[in-house]
């Protein structure tokens, strides 16, 4: 496996967390067959992000000198980990989980009582990736209804819950 490092964010990371926030927008993209999520500038929400959670809540994973994932922390109303991103070709190498170990450590630190975390139904390494990490609560459902006569996402069949069977 490759060496890791779990370090704060810092101001010369913006280009490289910008990326890997383009990086997981274009997952969501793959996975829901939707070029248009995300916008025609994806990156730039990286920025808002960062103004509204600021630097000290972020961290990221580097290998090599180079940026291949990050995490953030959002403290507010729920405490919730947003984003967890890890560079295409450097998934499936557990550097997810040291990102989540890492900020779960840091949740506990600082005596946070809950975590939330609100991967896209369709996302199944996520969510099991999650799971396996102990985000096995379910707290809130967040459903969706389609509104346009002729969807551009083909919906799948999803899982079952309290006896509905839903789409994803």
């Amino acid at each position: 496996m490759t060496d890791i490092r779990i370090r704060q964010y810092k101001q010369s990371d913006l280009e490289s967390c910008r990326t890997l926030w383009v990086d997981l927008t274009q997952r969501h993209r793959d996975i829901y067959g939707d070029s248009t999520i995300g916008g025609k500038d994806p990156g730039r929400y990286f920025d808002e992000h960062l103004a509204r959670v600021g630097e000290r809540n972020i961290w990221v994973a580097e290998s090599e000198d180079r940026v291949v994932g990050m995490v953030g922390l959002i403290q507010e109303d729920e405490p919730e980990v947003e984003p967890i991103i890890v560079a295409q070709e450097y998934r499936n190498k557990q550097i997810g989980m040291k990102l989540l170990e890492h900020v779960i450590g840091k949740a506990r630190e600082l005596g946070l009582r809950y975590l939330s975390i609100r991967p896209v139904a369709r996302n199944v390494e996520a969510i099991s990736l999650f799971h396996r990490t102990g985000f096995n609560i379910l707290g809130h459902i967040e459903m969706f209804m389609d509104l346009n006569p002729e969807p551009r996402i083909s919906w799948k069949p999803g899982p079952e819950l309290l006896g509905h069977a839903f789409e994803q």
